[in-house]
């Protein structure tokens, strides 16, 4: 069981979700505590689960991956071994970055980044292919109007 956090906790999520790369001394003068108990709020909260790790945002643009489709899929069959054999060709994937199970019509829909539109139909094959993928669905991103990849802790400070 989780335990409460409290205001300070919160703030601390939100300093760290703003700038991962602030310094200890940083953090504790932004929530108000000293430097030791802060260092010791932000190692309790990562071994508690609540940060799950450090990484920089990386524009795939500007490292050529110009493509972003979501893909919708719809398995023939939703039993379990079934789902977690789809979970793992979708985990042996370069080109997925994201995976979310849906309830409704779509059991799955993929966020996908390539370099190019031949990259990702071949990709597109390879998941038409796989075991218990009834239909797949593609949407090309256009444009991304919002990126907000945090959590709203604004809503709870």
């Amino acid at each position: 069981m989780s335990r409460q956090l409290d205001a300070i906790d919160l703030k601390i999520l939100h300093e760290l979700q703003e700038d991962g790369r602030i310094t200890n001394v940083e953090l504790a003068k932004r929530v108000g505590i000293s430097p030791p108990p802060c260092l010791r709020r932000v190692r309790a909260l990562e071994e508690e689960g609540y940060i799950q790790g450090y990484r920089g945002l990386i524009d795939p643009k500007r490292l050529g991956f110009d493509v972003t489709v979501f893909a919708s899929v719809h398995l023939s069959s939703q039993s379990d071994a079934d789902l977690r054999a789809f979970e793992a060709f979708v985990n042996a994937q370069p080109l997925v970055r994201e995976c979310w199970m849906l309830s409704g019509e779509v059991d799955f829909i993929l966020k996908c980044v390539a370099a190019d539109m031949a990259t990702f139909q071949e990709f597109v094959t390879q998941l038409t292919a796989a075991p218990h993928v009834q239909n797949v669905r593609t949407s090309l991103v256009l444009q991304n109007s919002k990126y907000a990849p945090a959590v709203p802790l604004e809503l709870k400070i």
